[in-house]
């Protein structure tokens, strides 16, 4: 084996193949270490990513045919008041509309696990090394700088620059000295439930949607360690996850027993939830159950938010670069883009053959200056969750709902998503109908099951016709937006001044607006229940090759 690489990529979680993919197809000679004997083996539960973390992230992914499991169409909070009496209000005010729904998805509802290999196998694909069932334990040191790494095989393995994508625990960011260790308040906890459940009963019961809990402290029914109860329960293709999720807290004199109160809460909620009871109990079998923590708040706390991310020779990328959501627990999207970041710093600095902090600080500057990652690690209506419980408001704790899980987020989210939306179409004017096509050919997989495609097969009773209007439609949409490029500094300036003030307009207009849109959706649902058919049995029929995007371009990291 070669012991000497230009780049190391440490971890093969979400952003590590990223990374080490991008890195290679630079042509530079890459190596991704993973400590299990399998790429995912320590990353076996699922979640939901959410949908701007495919269309801004790295193009192989938008692009190509990620191994999800479900789209999702939106969120039902359900709001318990009194679970004794059965007393719950519900906040379903965050869905993708009909007729864009289903096919226009919230986000991806996908097991951690064979996402990761999917993305490790690009990266191989790609001309990257992967080597697992290896653990590195320190690095070599040379003059102030990270040279390379040290295995527990005793191993040295030299590398110009150091990608570390370890995952929140950070233990080897901690050992090169460029963070130190999360706080406890900082963690939160995740007692999950996966289990299996025929396919046709989560498709009548759930449908596209992630539902979600939240209740007082007092009723016991999500863990006991901190504010903020949360019980997240979100469907797969053929099984679904109950995951309770709570942060610790550091005000009290004695350790709970965590166990008892976990299994405690879990048997109130299950036997007294009234969906979950009677729907979903009788046709669920228990698989797994796992257990696990992860940072969430580091970005509210300026001390940690101002930790380095860098060193010489080395980049810290993900959730040990402190980046994950604070409002969703969705580290994916910004370890996505904090991966292409340091693989487009680290392929320059390569080739400038200046590996030191001077150079590397361009990829925090990216960083700072990146919307989403910077909304998504500074959004507080989770962690203002608390307030509500400890002062036992009803209104506050239905406000940070609404905020956080429901239409009133597009108060704090519009205008980092509009903004990094502008600069992708700035900079590739073809960029709407990709995003187009992924929401086709996403469903499109998601009808067929990513595992067989036999759709492929299906070569019979295509909708010809309808199938020259759709790509008619893209390359009128491509031609517009390239005329209008023309006047491209005019309507830029104009569109980012636009995004810097959605948030503040819709803050002010929202509360009046959301019960008339709500409304107009109610009554327009009979007609977009009909459109909604259509397009799915369009998307049925469809030539495959329609929606796939040829030989896609790595273009600029925007930030």
């Amino acid at each position: 084996m070669n012991k000497e690489y230009d780049i190391i990529v440490v971890g093969a979680g979400f952003g590590g193949p990223v990374a080490a993919k991008l890195c290679a197809d630079a042509g530079l000679k890459t190596l991704l270490i993973e400590r299990s004997e399998n790429v995912g083996d320590k990353v076996i539960s699922g979640l939901t990513i959410p949908f701007y973390g495919f269309i801004f992230g790295p193009a192989f992914i938008r692009d190509g045919n990620p191994p999800f499991e479900r789209p999702s169409d939106g969120i039902i909070n359900y709001i318990i008041k009194d679970i004794e009496n059965g007393i719950i209000d519900i906040d379903d005010s965050l869905r993708v509309p009909k007729p864009l729904s289903p096919i226009v998805a919230f986000g991806y509802n996908t097991y951690c696990k064979p996402f990761c290999q999917w993305e490790a196998k690009k990266a191989i694909q790609a001309g990257a090394t992967l080597k697992t069932s290896t653990t590195v334990v320190d690095f070599i040191k040379e003059e102030g700088f990270i040279k390379g790494v040290i295995t527990d095989k005793g191993e040295q393995i030299r590398s110009k620059i150091v990608i570390d994508a370890e995952g929140s625990q950070g233990l080897l960011a901690i050992k090169a000295g460029v963070r130190e260790k999360y706080p406890p308040e900082t963690i939160s906890l995740a007692d999950t439930y996966d289990y299996e459940m025929a396919k046709e009963n989560i498709d009548k019961i759930f449908g596209y949607t992630v539902k979600m809990c939240w209740g007082w402290d007092e009723q016991k029914i999500a863990p006991p360690l901190g504010y903020g109860n949360g019980l997240m329960v979100w469907p797969y293709r053929n099984s679904l996850h109950f995951m309770q999720d709570q942060c610790l807290r550091t005000d009290q004199k004695i350790v709970p027993n965590l166990k008892k109160l976990f299994d405690e809460y879990h048997k109130n909620i299950t036997s007294k939830l009234p969906w979950w009871k009677n729907l979903v109990a009788p046709r669920i079998k228990l698989r797994a159950r796992m257990w696990e923590g992860f940072e969430i708040y580091v970005g509210l706390n300026s001390t940690l938010r101002n930790y380095p991310n860098y060193t010489n020779g080395m980049i810290l990328i993900g959730d040990v670069a402190g980046l994950e959501g604070t409002e969703l627990c969705d580290g994916v999207p910004a370890a996505w883009f904090s991966a292409e970041i340091a693989a487009e710093i680290a392929i320059k600095a390569i080739r400038a053959n200046d590996t030191s902090k001077s150079f590397l600080s361009k990829y925090n500057e990216k960083i700072k200056k990146h919307p989403i990652i910077q909304w998504s690690i500074s959004a507080k209506n989770r962690y203002n969750l608390r307030i509500a419980q400890r002062e036992h408001d009803e209104e506050k704790l239905k406000k940070y709902i609404h905020d956080g899980w429901g239409l009133g987020s597009l108060t704090y989210f519009t205008t980092p998503f509009l903004r990094l939306a502008f600069l992708f179409i700035r900079d590739d004017p073809t960029i709407l109908t990709k995003w187009m096509k992924m929401y086709f050919r996403y469903y499109q997989n998601w009808i067929y099951d990513f595992k067989t495609k036999t759709y492929q097969e299906k070569t019979h009773h295509r909708p010809l016709f309808k199938q020259s209007l759709f790509l008619t439609g893209l390359k009128l949409i491509n031609l517009w937006v390239k005329l209008f490029s023309v006047f491209k500094k005019l309507y830029t300036k104009t569109l980012i001044n636009l995004a810097d003030n959605a948030n503040s307009y819709l803050s002010k207009k929202l509360p009046k607006m959301e019960p008339r849109l709500l409304k107009l959706v109610s009554l327009m649902d009979p007609i977009s229940e009909k459109l909604s058919k259509r397009l799915i049995e369009f998307v049925k029929k469809a030539d495959p090759e329609i929606f796939k995007v040829p030989d896609y371009k790595r273009g600029a990291v925007h930030g």
